[in-house]
């Protein structure tokens, strides 16, 4: 844990473990939603066809709260920490979706995906920073 400390007292080093942390936040905030979502399909008359829409709404929630703290916590650059925050989790999501779904490809929503995903991460860095002050 000290270590943590004294990598964080680094600006650079400390500010990339802030968006780290913020990007691992978003990870997990969609994986709880996305649970809620499959309750929901699972016990419910409710359509599948909302799953796609339902993936795009709580990535963008879940990347806006993880730029928000990031940026907090960073102070400043809060459009770039943001679109980081909003990149990392899109490259996670990426990865884990070409290694567990066979025949992932990017199609247009994917792409609605990605883009969605970066305005989230740009405006939950400039908020966040706006917070802070």
């Amino acid at each position: 844990m000290e270590s943590v400390k004294k990598l964080e007292g680094n600006t650079k080093v400390g500010n990339l473990l802030k968006i780290i942390k913020g990007s691992i936040i978003a990870l997990l905030i969609s994986l709880i939603l996305i649970l809620i979502v499959a309750t929901i399909l699972t016990f419910t008359d409710a359509s599948e066809s909302i799953i796609p829409t339902s993936i795009i709404i709580i990535s963008a929630i879940s990347i806006l709260v993880g730029s928000i703290l990031s940026s907090m916590n960073i102070k400043k650059n809060g459009l770039l920490n943001g679109l980081c925050v909003g990149m990392i989790y899109m490259v996670v999501i990426y990865l884990l979706s070409s290694i567990a779904v066979t025949g992932f490809s990017i199609n247009v929503k994917t792409i609605i995906m990605f883009a969605t995903s970066i305005l989230a991460g740009i405006v939950g860095g400039i908020i966040g920073v706006n917070l802070h002050k």
